[in-house]
């Protein structure tokens, strides 16, 4: 009996010792069928990828395309007419007239901006002393002269030193053919002289004083207009003698042929 039982446990024991074989059996089996899976994902099928990715372009789009080439939206009957995509139109040659015409004013800027450059340099001691502003905008370049450098109090008549000022203004203008329009403007003080019955005759006579003057500098006469506007355009509060006194004032406006051949550029002081 002893002999039997030691026979039957010998043998347990050596059974128990063979059964590592299967679980190597069983990672040798899935190790290749990893394998096997990761080369099947390796290899694509070009042809089926492009007609999966149509379907993906397709579906996102949210059109349907039908087989006379027609897109409709999905679910409809019928098909719609195919939309044109927007085609971009050449733009249309550029003519020898609108040429000229785009270096006219490219010449007409850039003459404007010289003379703004040359006006300021002339009158630079009376800008300095803020009684003369020199602006470029889009009507032309705007010099605004304090009346008390140009007339004695209710008087038309240019003093000598104002004779200086104003004709290097008119020697910058003369070479140019832009139009030039003088304003005269007062505060609203009254006066009432033989001479001068209101602010209107004022401020007309003394805008003629520097027309005057700009013809006998060379300014051809067609170009100049001469405008008394009184009080009734003031620049500032008429409420303080500061205010008043910017009030009285000539603008000398050298005027843009055209409104767009000039851009808004402030000339700095």
């Amino acid at each position: 009996m002893r002999r039997r039982a030691h026979a039957r446990a010998h043998a347990e024991e050596h059974d128990n010792h063979e059964r590592w074989l299967v679980s190597y059996a069983d990672f040798i089996t899935l190790l290749f069928a990893f394998f096997v899976v990761m080369y099947s994902l390796s290899t694509v099928n070009e042809g089926k990828y492009r007609v999966l990715s149509d379907s993906l372009v397709t579906a996102f789009r949210n059109v349907n395309i039908n087989t006379r080439g027609q897109q409709v939206a999905p679910g409809a009957n019928a098909p719609a007419p195919a939309q044109a995509l927007p085609q971009i139109r050449p733009r249309p040659p550029v003519s020898p007239a609108q040429l000229r015409e785009e270096q006219r004013k490219q010449q007409s800027r850039e003459q404007m901006r010289e003379m703004a450059k040359d006006i300021l340099q002339a009158l630079a001691p009376l800008v300095k002393e803020g009684k003369v502003r020199v602006s470029e905008g889009l009507k032309g370049i705007t010099v605004e002269i304090n009346a008390s450098v140009l007339f004695p109090v209710g008087e038309a008549r240019l003093q000598p030193a104002a004779v200086k000022a104003l004709r290097a203004v008119a020697e910058v203008a003369a070479p140019a053919d832009f139009p030039i329009t003088v304003e005269g403007h007062t505060d609203p003080t009254p006066i009432a002289t033989s001479q001068f019955p209101s602010n209107w005759e004022l401020s007309g006579a003394r805008a003629s004083s520097v027309v005057r003057l700009f013809v006998e500098a060379g300014v051809a006469a067609p170009r100049l207009t001469a405008t008394g506007y009184g009080e009734q355009r003031p620049v500032d509060s008429n409420d303080t003698p500061e205010g008043r006194a910017r009030n009285r004032r000539v603008t000398i406006l050298i005027e843009a042929q055209h409104p767009d051949d000039i851009k808004e550029l402030p000339v700095k002081e």
